[in-house]
């Protein structure tokens, strides 16, 4: 599978050792940084990890933060991403069964580097089947989505 990662100045450790861990199981990785501990914003990474799915250049991918909170926000403002923050084992097999979530967030100051590998494995290993109980909630979003991309910007 081809997987986009990507953390910002809090996570790098965490995200190296999950790329590792993905590589050794076969999936190609691409790594949007960041590759040292200056501080980033987290942003920028998040966005372009989940543009990299938007665009089908990948078809799951796992970011990081010192919380997983801040790069879900980021991601999930590309349209059609559905990113969802995942610290347990349970949270991360539903983000991709009921969900379709593509992009799963962890904390590396919340979890520790072993339940962050469940975490990611439970949920490269869940695969959404559209059913009548999801799809339905799924599809409601999109056309929330599809409605605002269709109205005129406001300002702030």
């Amino acid at each position: 599978m081809k997987i986009a990662i990507g953390c910002d100045e809090a996570a790098g450790s965490m995200k190296d050792a999950i790329k590792a861990m993905l590589q050794a199981q076969g999936h190609e990785v691409t790594d949007f940084g960041t590759h040292d501990n200056q501080p980033v914003l987290y942003p920028d990474i998040a966005i372009a990890v989940a543009e990299s799915v938007s665009r089908g250049e990948s078809e799951r991918a796992v970011l990081f933060c010192g919380t997983g909170i801040g790069v879900a926000m980021s991601a999930n403002k590309v349209p059609g991403i559905r990113a969802a923050q995942c610290h347990d084992t349970y949270s991360a097999e539903r983000a991709a069964l009921s969900n379709n979530a593509q992009i799963i967030t962890l904390g590396a100051r919340v979890v520790g580097l072993e339940l962050a590998k469940s975490v990611v494995n439970s949920f490269m290993a869940a695969q959404y089947v559209s059913g009548p109980r999801s799809q339905p909630k799924l599809d409601a979003l999109a056309r929330y989505e599809d409605k605002q991309s269709h109205s005129a910007p406001t300002l702030a």
